[in-house]
């Protein structure tokens, strides 16, 4: 056992370390609590999440190509009509 200004050190530097270790856990809490009410607010104004969002817009230009092309036909079939009745 040490004695002396060491000892004192030494129980001033063990004190130091588990204060670090009682400030990181309280940070941690409090990160966890921030980030659950974060999420509850956002949960109550009813944003869609980035991948929701990413999927829709997927399925809307799919969408949108498939109705320029069913239009690219239609016309093709108007022209052709039109041309018999000629």
């Amino acid at each position: 056992m040490s004695t002396g200004p060491n000892r004192i050190l030494d129980e001033f530097a063990k004190l130091m370390t588990d204060a670090a270790g009682a400030a990181q856990g309280v940070r941690r809490e409090i990160e966890t609590a921030f980030n659950a009410h974060a999420e509850r607010w956002l949960n109550s104004m009813d944003i869609v999440k980035r991948e929701e969002f990413e999927a829709v817009r997927e399925m809307a230009i799919k969408a949108r190509d498939e109705n320029d092309a069913l239009l690219a036909r239609i016309e093709a079939l108007e022209a052709k009509l039109a041309s018999k009745g000629k």
